[in-house]
């Protein structure tokens, strides 16, 4: 192909994969074109409030809405009786606890009728003509509660005395998880010449997507069919939820999803509210809508992350990594989430042994119920805090054996040469060169350096701290997927897949894959993820494997067109199919120079070419994948830290990472996701503070309290990539969306603690906010004085 001579092969090609391709969509969001979710207005629509609880823990002894049901505007008011028909949310994780037995089952009603479990519970819905109305009746609606104590702390819950919060769950243990062999780990740390022992706290954080949930609920009578209006992570994967909450078929639900404002987990899940705006959809004959407002969205969306742990390393003389312990728990909140389990348990296993030769493993978690929010999936969801914790043991290890620290991770991490490489947790590396990404990632951050900077920052009264974070990522597992193409009449093509972008910019790596299959013009294609009722299968996003799972069906549904098409083009070249070739977007007989595009094919077909009687008149395909198998994308960050001493505030002054995630479909958007992660696990290590008081209270349930990372809280980043393909898929890709939380609360957390180590501090948790750093300054000042 000569692109000197060929505008539209040109165009192509800046479009094709491994092009800095912009985002398609960011014109549209810019100025204001983007339709979420409160955007809509349907035809008739009412509006719905949800009236909540200011308890954390308590008895429900009535819910007095007669004068709320009288007000101006208002239609109903809905409470725990009225909605007890409809099934409940719950999670259907088959996790097993040590004991051999399943998981306890804790269900969730839309609105409860015994007692309030959260600050933020629900327990009411009030739906007026106006929304102001609804507010206005929401403030009349009179609970008498009968406060319980609460519990906060998974710890305190365990214990004998603790308010118990559900009887599903006896003793507030809903998991008591074990993985490992627990004989060949203690023999292991039995022959350990040295063991660290690290307590570790994975903090709990609020998820504060930019765009608060929205929901409308509408109800077709007639055809007794339900249409939810909402963001989600995937629309299938909703749909089958709200179908088992519905108490019908899934063919009876439709989810339909616009632009949705980040999600970070928050969103994949039904929440209450959507079945009250249904319910109320039903009840009332019209549409129902619902919008979340940034007070309440901090109690009733759920959380992320909350999980302690005790980290224990068995070392050999030599430093050589024998074991690895982790025994802690994972503070599931009010409720349990449908994955709110996963994290603290299988994902660790899953992450924690990073790119290292680590020959045990030995992970026990017990989840546990507390009077706080409910917890699910935010951003990494597990593979963040298990490289957290292994990362933060190395260098406490490396200090107390006076090792290096990057001498040690070199002597523990895996070759390229011993890949395939199968991990104690039973994953299976495919690809990588882990030391390469170490060497560059400390060459390009001039570490050599680091005792100059070190001295400079002293001359300014500052600490200067630099943290190497290595990370290695097991993305979700295969799912099915679907991979639809079709040839629109307006001489376009629509890709048809069950990912979701929520921020991603899906709609431009898929369009250039399959532009650089099918020879499509980038502008000329288009996404449609967003309507249940248009597609046949989808896993959703989330797990960082969209570009495996689309682009694998993407690629699968474009062979099946150029299968479809060669024989449709033999019909219109008056060849046999044997002898078409395809390439470039053209069908050619091969040995001639007569050809034609894919595009005028498609065109052809509109207007009547004939074809034989077995052939089907269309290039469009329905595919559905059945998904390919895990990728493990890894790089090394290298951040570096500036501590005030004498206000505790700490500054992330440069921030360089090298990325392993295989064949770049869209470096842009790489780096996007990058910093994106970077800038979320910033938040985590040194801003962001979730706390409730004894009562179950949450303190920081405004932005005046709660610290989200801001512009001038990160630094420039250098991103670089040290990329070696996937041997799982056929694009070659590995994900790239939470990386980048893994390396920055390992990199960060650890700059801060060599920072520290100056007062002999080798250990901080987060987030180290100014009070905590200043605190344990003053701390490990009176110990030397003292």
């Amino acid at each position: 192909m000569n692109l000197h001579n060929d505008p539209a092969a040109t165009a192509i090609s800046l479009h094709a994969v491994g092009q800095s391709a912009l985002r398609k969509e960011d014109a549209t969001l810019l100025t204001g074109g983007g339709k979420f979710t409160d955007d809509i207005s349907l035809p008739g629509q009412a509006h719905a409030v949800i009236v909540r609880s200011s308890h954390a823990h308590g008895i429900i002894r009535g819910i007095d809405v007669q004068i709320a049901r009288g007000m101006p505007g208002v239609l109903a008011v809905y409470t725990g009786a009225d909605v007890a028909a409809y099934g409940p949310m719950r999670s259907n994780l088959p996790f097993k606890n040590r004991d051999g037995s399943d998981m306890r089952v804790v269900l969730r009603p839309a609105l409860p009728t015994d007692k309030v479990r959260f600050v933020g519970d629900p327990v009411a819905c009030v739906v007026a003509e106006t929304l102001l109305q609804a507010r206005d009746a929401a403030e009349a609606v009179t609970l008498t509660i009968d406060p319980l104590p609460a519990v906060i702390d998974p710890r305190a819950a365990l214990r004998a005395d603790a308010p118990q919060l559900d009887d599903a769950a006896p003793g507030n243990l809903v998991l008591d998880y074990h993985f490992g062999d627990s004989e060949a780990v203690a023999r292991a740390f039995g022959q350990a010449a040295h063991v660290t022992r690290l307590e570790i706290v994975n903090s709990r954080v609020i998820v504060n997507a930019m765009e608060p949930r929205s929901a409308i609920g509408e109800y077709d009578a007639h055809g007794e069919r339900w249409t939810l209006y909402a963001g989600s992570q995937g629309v299938m994967g909703m749909r089958a939820q709200l179908a088992a909450i519905l108490r019908t078929v899934a063919e009876k639900v439709r989810i339909s999803t616009g632009n949705v404002g980040g999600s970070f987990g928050m969103k994949a899940a039904v929440y209450p509210e959507y079945v009250c705006v249904l319910h109320a959809a039903r009840t009332l004959g019209r549409p129902v809508k619902w919008t979340d407002e940034r007070s309440s969205s901090f109690l009733s969306d759920n959380h992320g992350r909350d999980h302690l742990q005790s980290a224990e390393l068995a070392l050999d003389a030599n430093g050589r990594f024998l074991a690895l312990r982790l025994t802690g728990f994972g503070n599931l909140g009010a409720y349990v989430g449908t994955m709110a389990p996963q994290p603290a348990t299988l994902n660790t296993v899953r992450n924690v042994a990073s790119m290292y030769r680590t020959p045990h493993i030995e992970v026990s978690v017990r989840c546990v119920l507390t009077n706080t929010t409910f917890i699910n999936p935010y951003r990494g969801a597990g593979r963040p805090e298990g490289n957290y914790y292994m990362e933060r043991v190395i260098d406490v290890a490396a200090a107390e054996m006076g090792i290096d620290r990057v001498e040690l991770r070199r002597r523990n991490q895996i070759g390229p040469k011993e890949i395939p490489f199968k991990a104690a947790s039973g994953q299976i590396y495919d690809s990588g060169d882990f030391p390469a990404l170490l060497a560059r990632a400390l060459e390009a951050a001039d570490w050599k350096g680091l005792a100059r900077r070190k001295r400079e920052a002293r001359k300014r009264g500052l600490l200067r701290g630099a943290g190497v974070g290595c990370y290695l990522e097991v993305t979700a597992p295969a799912g099915r997927e679907m991979g639809g193409i079709r040839f629109n009449a307006d001489a376009t093509v629509t890709i048809l897949t069950g990912t979701l972008d929520y921020g991603q910019g899906h709609a431009t790596p898929f369009a250039q894959i399959l532009g650089t299959h099918l020879g499509i013009p980038f502008e000329r294609i288009h996404l449609l993820q967003g309507d249940s009722d248009q597609l046949l299968a989808g896993g959703g996003t989330g797990g960082s494997r969209s570009a495996m799972n689309s682009g694998a069906a993407i690629v699968q549904a474009a062979t099946m067109v150029i299968a479809k098409g060669k024989a449709i083009a033999a019909c219109a070249l008056e060849a046999a199919a044997a002898d078409i070739e395809f390439s470039a977007g053209r069908f050619r007989i091969a040995g001639t120079d007569r050809s034609i595009g894919i595009m005028e094919l498609a065109e052809r077909l509109r207007t009547g070419l004939q074809l034989r009687p077995d052939i089907v008149p269309s290039l469009d395909v329905m595919h559905v994948s059945e998904g390919v198998p895990c990728t493990y994308p890894n790089g090394c960050h290298v951040a570096e830290v500036e501590i005030d001493p004498m206000t505790g505030v700490v500054n992330v002054v440069t921030y360089l990472s090298v990325n392993d995630f295989g064949n770049l479909i869209n470096p842009l958007l790489v780096d996007g996701q990058v910093h994106g992660g970077v800038v979320q696990g910033i938040g985590q290590a040194l801003l962001e503070n979730t706390a409730y008081d004894f009562e179950g209270q949450i303190l920081s349930g405004s932005f005046m309290d709660y610290a989200l990372p801001r512009a001038v809280d990160a630094p420039e980043f250098v991103t670089l990539h040290n990329s070696v393909p996937a041997k799982t898929n056929p694009l070659g890709v590995k994900g790239c969306g939470e990386a980048g939380c893994a390396g920055a609360l390992t990199s960060v957390m650890n700059a801060v603690a060599d920072a520290l180590s100056e007062y002999g501090i080798t250990h901080i948790d987060m987030p180290a906010t100014p009070l905590r750093v200043w605190q344990a300054i003053r701390s490990a000042t009176a110990d030397r004085q003292g």
